[in-house]
């Protein structure tokens, strides 16, 4: 395939490894991944019907022959897939098929890399949703005018690249952060697509390689390097930069700033255990397939317990029964000009301080306003891994969630006033 051509719809391959994720996953994982698909995900396309969280269209037809396969008794599961097959292969969504992927692997990536399932997303800088060939020529071919601006976005969990655009149907008007970089501050835009179901450390040391060859390969001299990172994102940049500066990476010396969108930097406590979680995640429709979740959960989920960076936070332990004091404290680096922007679901009118509450609000819906603006108040969290964001260098949305962190065009003015400054 070159370097230009579209991603590919379903596979054989794709169908070999969805049989064995049945064999290992079962039924009720499907269910899972389908309500996650469903409350995350959002893509146009997939809509919900009104009945138990059950997706519609080619996605819901997917996760019925799914279901169906695993019932199918001795060796009958290929032969399953096999009057399925022509049916996904002609499927001409791409953003359909990625949403699918990536909510499999952000709840059991770690188990398909374990088991090399086809199905694991594997790490790749990518524009358009196409995969950049990390060459001087390979990046030319994609960006024949780049500039020695770059910014790379990095997604969340059971997200993908081409999430970060929204809109452009006829009913609202398309954005992208990258997007509009480019074109208000000369920026080009590059996009990671990962395996959010693998240790932030995992996929943090692999990042720190990726960028090392991606500037290492720019066609011409890097000016600036930028990091926009949503959510997990931002966990997985830092331990990037660690390991990087830790392996003596040149990019590090070229990144000159973070920009980090809802990342919990003190962990998410909707990923805790606990019947009252399991209450409050029911409530929250983004996080509420998470209370099925139970401990099939992939080592990326429980790393988001406490924000997990390094590999020293999980190896050699429970990783479902860690504890915060076990994590080593990771500052921000010191050459670099970080800013964070975090949301609330409140419009604002009533709303006190965080370090007057003192309490660990519920913030955007999936992260609470302390641990997206890492103020570790003493009771909850370690002080020491406050990260002491400069005042000017935080920023409270009101009327936001999550995932309108990602793409929304209200967000906007917040980041290009941080990437400009």
């Amino acid at each position: 395939m070159s370097a230009k051509s579209s991603p590919s719809t379903a596979t054989a391959s794709d169908l070999r490894g969805a049989s064995r994720l049945v064999i290992d996953a079962t039924t009720g994982i499907t269910d899972l991944v389908e309500a996650m698909h469903r409350n995350i995900a959002r893509v146009p396309v997939l809509t919900a019907s009104a009945e138990n969280g059950r997706t519609s269209g080619i996605a819901g037809f997917v996760y019925r022959s799914v279901r169906g396969v695993t019932r199918v008794v001795g060796g009958g599961i290929d032969a399953g897939l096999a009057l399925v097959s022509p049916a996904l292969a002609s499927v001409p969504n791409v953003r359909a098929r990625e949403a699918v992927l990536s909510a499999l692997n952000g709840v059991l990536g770690d188990h398909l890399v374990d088991s090399k399932n086809p199905l694991a997303i594997t790490m790749q800088l990518r524009h358009r949703g196409h995969t950049l060939t990390l060459t001087p020529e390979g990046i030319a071919e994609h960006f024949p005018k780049a500039t020695g601006k770059i910014v790379v976005l990095i997604h969340g969990l059971c997200m993908n690249d081409l999430q970060w655009k929204t809109g452009g149907d006829g009913v609202t008007e398309a954005h992208d952060h990258g997007a509009a970089l480019q074109r208000d501050l000369g920026f080009t835009p590059v996009y990671l697509r990962y395996n959010t179901g693998q240790h932030v450390s995992t996929n943090g040391r692999e990042f720190a390689s990726v960028l090392k060859s991606l500037v290492a390969a720019w066609p011409v001299p890097v000016e600036s390097l930028v990091v926009v990172a949503h959510s997990m994102g931002g966990l997985v940049s830092r331990s990037a930069f660690h390991y990087g500066r830790k392996a003596r990476h040149a990019w590090c010396k070229s990144l000159n700033k973070i920009v980090f969108l809802g990342t919990p930097h003190l962990g998410a406590p909707l990923e805790r255990g606990g019947h009252w979680i399991d209450i409050l995640l029911g409530a929250t429709p983004y996080a509420s397939p998470f209370a099925k979740l139970g401990k099939v959960r992939s080592a990326g989920i429980t790393d988001l317990r406490h924000g997990s960076v390094l590999d020293e936070d999980w190896q050699g332990q429970d990783r479902f029964e860690s504890v915060p004091e076990t994590l080593t404290p990771v500052p921000l680096p010191a050459s670099v000009h970080c800013y964070t922007i975090a949301a609330t679901l409140d419009d604002g009118a009533k709303t006190k301080s965080v370090r007057a509450t003192g309490k660990r609000l519920l913030g955007d819906g999936l992260v609470p306003l302390n641990s997206a603006l890492a103020i570790a108040n003493g009771k909850h969290d370690d002080p020491k891994r406050n990260l002491n964001f400069a005042p000017e260098h935080k920023c409270v949305l009101h009327g936001v969630n999550h995932l309108e962190l990602l793409k929304a065009a209200q967000v906007y003015p917040a980041l290009k006033a941080f990437v400009a400054a």
